[in-house]
């Protein structure tokens, strides 16, 4: 599909769906005096190539398409989808959301104006990468596993990944609304095998964003390759890490994952409704380091998390949630926001059309501070540098949380020293904000790597991290 077609043209053309069409459906929605009722369309089309052991074994391309009906009265939901685009099911779905919001536990109008954040365009391409040819996309990969096993010889395999989506979305709400999105999405994995004196290690880096495939072909995805067979070898090297009460550095970028678990979601505005959230009820308190801001933002052009709409058609925007310690707001859909009377965010992402859409992260990071990245390493005795993570748990209630470092070092006498494998870092998200005591001036957004899960629904999201210091954080380690 041409990108440059307004996506209500697209749904009109492809199913028949009139402008009476949709107000007829969404009159069905609201018939049992409902107080708010949209419609969600989506055309997704989802591509995939990989490789390993030097030869793309696999490529695939998935088209799925549908509708989902959210019928709200007072604080209750109703929802329902098709992939059957026809104005029958259309009804059908329409009446069963109704009918599931029907048992009303208060009044809410939603159809009232909900001030948002400004329009904008963010990722107009002329080439949306969905059109990149397959040859060119099978040539990039060699080029990756090339780039990887010349860096060393003890790199024995390469296996990489390439993963566009093109999503065509359509909103029309009782309020009168009727806007779309056309979502460009590539994204690029690399992750090495390194061997060497029967120590096998692994390491992984990739990006993307909402951008033209050509992009890629600017040398970062042969730097992608060289990083991910770095990290390899990296830790090939590694010693057992300790563990213990510790002072940790965090370096930029993607260390920002942790910011976005132990944190960012209990900033998330159901959570805080619901009062489950370590943060609820404490705007305008101080939660963190007068070191510390952070903003959720969805309006970094061409970044994996931004949206131009969120999936409600709420324009996106830049949210301060933390300043200077002081928090200062949630993220919002427009249920939450209606019920905590709360200025709209942009927030309100879903999956897909076979859900419901619920307050959700963009791009989260802490802003950058006054200090010298290498000041901050100087300033530390002994303790850990973490530079990358991988999996982790957080507990949103509590704010607790646990992180497995996937590359990490330690600090001794003030310099970066020996590489360590199995550090994992302990705490609780509130609590590590009140122990950040020197925050670097040198802030980096990842590459473009992130999903994030809540409640079974997996989202493009984007993080990022100056160099910060921790003070007291607990270290799990494997040195015995």
């Amino acid at each position: 599909m041409n990108h440059v077609v307004r996506p209500e043209r697209f749904f009109t053309e492809r199913f028949g769906l009139s402008d009476g069409a949709l107000e007829r459906v969404l009159g069905t929605a609201l018939a049992r005096s409902a107080d708010y009722a949209d419609l969600y369309f989506e055309f997704r089309v989802n591509q995939t190539a990989s490789l390993e052991e030097s030869e793309v074994k696999k490529a695939t391309r998935n088209v799925s398409q549908g509708v989902g009906v959210r019928v709200v009265a007072g604080t209750r939901s109703g929802y329902a989808h098709t992939d059957d685009v026809s104005l029958d099911r259309l009804e059908l779905a329409a009446r069963t959301a109704c009918m599931i919001a029907d048992e009303r536990t208060g009044t809410l109008a939603l159809t009232k104006p909900v001030p948002a954040p400004a329009a904008h365009d963010l990722y107009s391409l002329a080439h949306p990468p969905i059109e990149a040819a397959l040859d060119d996309q099978v040539g990039l990969l060699a080029r990756l596993d090339k780039a990887a096993r010349a860096v060393d010889p003890s790199i024995t395999n390469v296996m990489a990944g390439i993963g566009i989506e093109h999503r065509v979305v359509l909103v029309a709400t009782s309020a009168g609304t009727l806007v779309g999105d056309v979502r460009p999405l590539v994204h690029l994995s690399v992750t090495c095998i390194a061997e060497r004196g029967g120590v096998r290690q692994q390491g992984y880096y990739g990006g993307g964003g909402r951008y033209d495939f050509e992009t890629l072909l600017d040398g970062r995805a042969e730097r992608f390759a060289r990083e991910a067979a770095r990290q390899a070898l990296v830790n090939l090297d590694a010693v057992d890490a300790p563990a213990g009460t510790m002072t940790v550095v965090l370096g930029p970028g993607w260390p920002g994952i942790l910011l976005h678990e132990a944190i960012g979601h209990g900033l998330e505005a159901d959570f805080n409704r619901k009062r489950v959230s370590a943060f609820t009820d404490r705007i305008g308190t101080r939660v963190a380091s007068e070191l510390c801001t952070v903003v959720d933002d969805g309006t970094i052009a061409s970044r994996r998390g931004s949206l131009n709409v969120d999936d409600e058609g709420t324009p996106s925007g830049r949210t301060v949630l933390i300043e200077r310690g002081v928090l200062r707001g949630y993220l919002q859909d427009r249920l939450n926001a209606r019920l905590m009377d709360m200025p709209l965010t942009g927030n309100g992402r879903r999956e897909s059309f076979a859900h419901l859409p619920m307050p959700r992260m963009t791009n989260t990071f802490m802003l950058a501070g006054e200090d010298a990245p290498e000041d901050i390493i100087r300033s530390v005795d002994r303790g850990l540098y973490a530079v990358s993570f991988g999996g982790g748990q957080v507990d949103i209630t509590s704010g607790k949380f646990v992180f497995s470092a996937s590359e990490a070092y330690l600090i001794e006498g003030g310099r970066i020293g020996r590489p360590v494998r199995g550090a994992t870092l302990i705490g609780n998200g509130p609590d590590v904000l009140t122990r950040i005591t020197r925050v670097g001036s040198d802030l980096q957004l990842d590459e473009g790597i992130g999903t994030c899960g809540k409640d079974g629904q997996s989202v493009p999201v984007g993080v990022g991290l100056p160099t910060v210091r921790i003070d007291g954080l607990t270290v799990g380690g494997t040195q015995a």
